[in-house]
């Protein structure tokens, strides 16, 4: 597995902090954030002046570009994170399931609508990763069991994040064996309490919260996953830099420390 964080948790900064912090921390590898209002790294309508940049940060401080992250499934938008993937050799993006939980023709729409953007993700040789996400069409294992099976593209997969399906009331181990053959990218924090947001960024960090952390690791390891496992902290853009970086640390050291208990590492 490859250890990384997307970008959001330095989206108060510029780009080329979050990879230099990233790096000292100890990350394999970083997501891009192009999530509008998050973050001013990856704007997609700006991505062929940015793309440049990315490189030669990757390359300057030895970092892995493990993913893209925009939420919209709006066809023009998702074909411009496309391009910057495949200008910038990262095999995934990942977006939001959109819809509305509990409405069946809302996941209709939504199962639709990414079945289309993973056959656009294949004519530029990326895969569209999405996961349950709270409030969504697709919130629970039931609901992504629904989109596995109707979307059977080899550029589609699943980007299991594990503080979304606690807050959706399940086991995050025990989902997670439900899926995993499918899982091709992994957003990873942690949670205390089941409220519908993930809570304070601190309370995200990795062994803050309530979440089998090390379980979840142990199922990926044991099922032979070898893809990204990204931090993905959000609601620290006006944090402090030295705040952004002892969550980056605690959260990478945390996530090591699980993966040599497991063996992985």
């Amino acid at each position: 597995m490859k250890l990384g964080a997307n970008s959001v948790l330095f989206g108060g900064y510029e780009m080329e902090t979050a990879f230099q912090y990233l790096a000292l921390s100890g990350y394999d590898g970083i997501e891009l954030s192009a999530i509008p209002g998050m973050s001013e790294h990856l704007v997609l309508d700006r991505w062929q002046e940015i793309v440049p940049d990315a490189k030669r940060y990757a390359q300057e401080y030895g970092l892995e570009l493990l993913a893209i992250e925009q939420p919209s499934q709006d066809p023009a938008t998702m074909e411009k994170a496309f391009q910057a993937a495949s200008e910038l050799g990262i095999p995934v993006v990942n977006c939001g399931p959109g819809g509305k939980t509990g409405d069946e023709e809302s996941l209709k729409q939504s199962i639709d609508s990414l079945g289309s953007l993973a056959e656009m993700g294949g004519r530029y040789g990326v895969t569209l990763c999405v996961k349950a996400h709270v409030g969504a069409a697709i919130w629970d294992t039931p609901t992504t069991l629904r989109a596995m099976e109707a979307i059977t593209s080899p550029w589609f997969g699943i980007d299991m994040d594990p503080s979304h399906v606690y807050r959706a009331g399940e086991n995050p181990v025990e989902a997670l064996q439900a899926v995993v053959h499918r899982v091709k990218h992994v957003h990873i924090r942690d949670c205390k309490g089941r409220q519908q947001g993930p809570g304070s960024p601190e309370l995200q960090a990795n062994g803050r919260g309530d979440i089998d952390l090390i379980g979840y690791l142990r199922v990926l390891h044991e099922s032979g996953y070898g893809g990204p496992v990204d931090l993905e902290i959000i609601g620290a853009k006006e944090y402090p830099l030295e705040k952004c970086c002892i969550i980056a640390a605690e959260s990478r050291g945390h996530m090591q420390a699980a993966l040599q208990a497991c063996g992985a590492r």
